[in-house]
Order: structure tokens, then sequence, then C-alpha cells
């Protein structure tokens, strides 16, 4: 059935909730209306965090709306996943956790939660008002000395408990995020510091030292998105991956190709660990500005060999390539994502100001350089892919950054993915046409 927010038909949504059960009437609608539609390719989109049922469908609609031209005799259908993935309401940029702007800071110099944000913030993190109360306030007062951020941290810390299934890290490597281990001061610090790169070219006179409280706002919004990291690789195993099994037995003819954004990139590469054995009709996978790491299909790890990523055989369930797309103009993901990730507990010197300000590539995200340390991946620019140089199968880096380029500081061009050149690149790498 069409949706009335989207231009494309059939169109069906499946929505999941946090621990990727998903809505029965509209999972049994489209596996039932697939065959008698007679489609024979089922496009599968999944939006990034920071969004809402309502900008995911706006995604949808954009995104689908070239696909009958460009592939106007092929029997598509399509479908956007909808999962509970907090929005913060004072951001512009969907889909990925947005830092403050330099500008709001200056602006505002105190930069209080908005009542949207925070009643999200409550739904991701229930029975936890009072915390929230008392850290809008403190990003409000922003008080004088450390005794102001290391409460700030502290109480960050007592947000998250757990919440049904765990999904895994990206690797198999030991550690929890900072935000709960580390000094708070320090990550503020250097959160506001990262930040203040991200700046338009500023006024070399008006220098001065970091303040914690700029990077505040972003360690607590990084509590957010850890959580929801999680949250999408439990919706993608334990959710699309069984549906996507349950499909295969009622319509094996229908061929699955999954497209993820940011975060959503995480939740349609864990469906592949959710498929059942010996399912085989995903025929292609396309990863848009993934917000999650770049070995996360390594083998072993370079940085440790014993070690792998989580999803280093994932890749091979698709039957046809598993393209990343990504650019250099993310700057979310550039330099926002591997801070993070590095004050994520990967390192084992993440402690005070032991912190190393130089970023390297041990904390990469998938969606700024592609998938890394998986021998024979194929590296293309964006109009190679298009040209028929895209494999049959295995792991391809696209270089985007000819349409993802567009997007101003602090996130860069991690939401610029609405372009007929990636439509294009979802029929090609499911061979659609």
């Amino acid at each position: 059935m069409a949706d009335p927010g989207t231009s494309v038909s059939p169109y069906w949504e499946l929505t999941f909730d946090a621990d990727g059960d998903v809505d029965g009437p509209e999972r049994d609608r489209l596996v039932a209306q697939v065959t008698e539609r007679g489609i024979r390719d089922l496009i599968v989109f999944a939006h990034g965090w920071n969004s809402d049922r309502s900008g995911a469908t706006a995604l949808y609609r954009r995104f689908f709306a070239p696909l009958p031209r460009l592939a106007p005799r092929a029997r598509i259908g399509y479908a956007g996943v909808i999962w509970p993935s907090m929005r913060f309401s004072d951001e512009p940029i969907p889909d990925f956790p947005r830092s403050v702007a330099a500008e709001e800071v200056r602006a505002t110099p105190c930069p209080a939660l908005d009542e949207d944000t925070r009643r999200a913030l409550l739904e991701t993190f229930p029975g936890r008002a009072t915390v929230l109360d008392r850290l809008a306030r403190l990003l409000d007062e922003r008080p004088a000395g450390a005794e102001g951020p290391a409460e700030f941290g502290r109480l960050v810390r007592l947000l998250p408990a757990t919440e049904g299934r765990q999904a895994v890290a990206d690797t198999d490597e030991d550690g929890e995020p900072a935000v709960f281990t580390c000094d708070p001061v320090t990550a503020c610090e250097q959160f506001a510091e990262a930040l203040a790169t991200l700046e338009p070219a500023a006024d070399t006179a008006g220098f001065r030292l970091p303040d914690p409280w700029d990077g505040a706002k972003e360690l607590l919004r990084q509590a957010a998105y850890y959580r929801m990291k999680r949250r999408a690789g439990t919706v993608g195993e334990h959710g699309l991956g069984p549906l996507l099994g349950r499909l295969a037995k009622t319509a094996p003819g229908v061929r699955v190709h999954l497209v993820g954004h940011s975060l959503g990139g995480r939740l349609v590469a864990f469906a592949l660990r959710g498929l059942p054995e010996p399912v085989r009709t995903v025929k292609s996978v396309t990863l848009l500005q993934g917000a999650f790491s770049h070995y996360v299909f390594a083998a072993r790890l370079p940085h440790a060999a014993d070690r792998s990523g989580a999803l280093k055989d994932a890749w091979r369930r698709v039957d046809g390539p598993l393209v990343c797309c990504h650019s250099h103009f993310d700057t979310a993901l550039g330099t926002i994502y591997p801070l993070a990730s590095r004050l994520a507990g990967d390192d084992r010197s993440c402690a005070g100001n032991e912190i190393a300000a130089v970023l390297g590539p041990r904390w990469g995200a998938l969606g700024h350089d592609g998938a890394q340390a998986v021998p024979g991946t194929v590296r293309l620019d964006l109009a190679a892919a298009l040209g028929g140089g895209l494999p049959a199968a295995g792991c391809v880096n696209v270089d985007a950054a000819a349409v993802v380029r567009r997007g101003g500081a602090p996130t860069g061009a991690h939401s610029d993915i609405v372009h007929p050149e990636l439509a294009r690149l979802v029929l090609a790498a499911g061979r659609i046409g």
C-alpha cells in the first residue's frame, strides 16, 4: 500500500520497539502483499538515530522518489524501517548527534535543554527525571570551576540502565563509554576542543582555553548516542533479521536490498547477523555514511590481531555486494565520532589528562573512510561505481564525496544523502533495472 507521506508505491512501514519486536499487523501486511503485488525487488531503508517518524518518512519519500523513473520496468517494493531513535529537537540536521555549534555557544551562553529534547531524553532514560532536571539546570547555570562539570559527568553516568536485549560493540574489544568511567572535566574539554576545530575561520584575537561547558552538552548527547547505537544493533539482529527470514519463507523469490543511513546502517548490518541460515535473499546492502566502526567487518584488527570486528563474517551473508559510502566532507564522522569512540573505553590509557589529543585510525567511522582491514575490498569513486565498476559480491568502498559534500559545522555533510546518484547506486548494487 502507498503511504500518504510517500510518492512511491507499493510502500510499507515496519515499526520496531527497543527490543526489536516488530508491529505484527505491519509485518503481516508486508509479508502477504509482496507476493500479491508481484514484487521482485524489495528495498528496505533504515533511518539514523537522531530522527522521529515524520523525519524518517520524509527521508524515505525524498530518497525513493527517483527510483521508479530510474528503473521503470522493475517490480520494486519499498519499505521504511521505523525504530525508536530519540531526536534532540534543537538540532536541525537529522540522523547524528549534532554537536553544539560555535554560534549557538556564543549567542546563548547558557544552552538549556528544550522541553521536547528533555521529553525525548526521559523516554530514552526512563525513571531519570530528577537527574535530567539537574543536568538541564547545570547547562543553564554553567557554574565556574571544576566541581560543576564533575557533577555533570557524575549525573550523566547515572542515566544508562540496561534495556532489554543488549547488542554487542562494533569490535570484540572490552570497554564501555568513558562518559561513564573517565574524568568528565577532561572529556568535556576534549569535546570543546573538537567543536572549536569545526568552527568557521575564527578571529585569533578571541583565542581562549576551552571551557568544559562548551562540550558538556555533547557529553550528554553521546550518552544518548551510545544507547541508540546499542539499540540499532538490537533492532537489526533481533528484529529486522528474523523478519527477513520469515519473508524468505513465504516469498522466496523476492530479492531484498538493505539501505541504512548513519546508525540505520548499523541496524541493517546487524540484521545480517540475525538472518536465519540458510537464507540468501539479501542481494545487496548499501550503507550511507555509516556511523559505526570502520573495523566492524574486519576478521583481524590491525592494532590487535587476536581480535575482530563484530560482523567479521556478516558480509558473506549478502548474495551480492556490501557497499560502504563514505565522504571526507562528513565532519561529524571525521572529528566528533572518532573522539567519542576514543573516549569509549577502547583505549586503556583513557584516564584523566592522558587522553590523547591526536585522533588515529583506530577510532574511525565507516562513513568517513569506508570499511577497513577487509582483504579484497574494492575501492571506487562514485562515477566508477555507477559506470559498471561494482563487483558482483564482496565489500566495496565508494567515495561519495562528489555528492555528499554539503553541510555546515560541525556535522558537515553527514545528512547530505538525498541524491539521484545515490539512488542509482542502490539500483546498481542490487542489479535492479
